[in-house]
């Protein structure tokens, strides 16, 4: 290992695994989900949008949605960066339109 100084521990500044795992673009999704209880639709973004909804949106981690449990996985999209995924999040909170987030789930299909 190379020896830097100042850092505690010590770690290559070299290539190997752990860098290579830093340059990997983490995929991120937008996701919809739907309470049956309260007939609306949830959309978010996440890297694991199934651990989201079980454990957060489900598991009353989150305020927003905790008087809806339980919901259920209706849409997903894919994407490489958090950024693409936060613009798409962003563009279909815009429109303010249940039947756009009806035909995103419908054409999906």
């Amino acid at each position: 290992m190379q020896e830097v100084t100042g850092s505690t521990p010590v770690f290559s500044t070299e290539g190997g695994p752990l860098r290579a795992a830093f340059l990997v673009p983490m995929p991120f999704a937008v996701y919809i989900i739907y309470s049956p209880l309260l007939d609306r639709y949830y959309v978010g973004h996440a890297e694991h949008p199934a651990l989201r909804l079980d454990r957060d949106h489900n598991g009353g981690r989150n305020a927003s949605t905790k008087a809806g449990r339980p919901w259920e996985h209706r849409w997903v999209k894919w994407f490489e960066s958090r950024a693409e995924a936060m613009a798409m999040e962003r563009a279909i909170k815009a429109r303010k339109s249940r039947v756009y987030i009806e035909y995103l789930i419908s054409s999906d299909r």
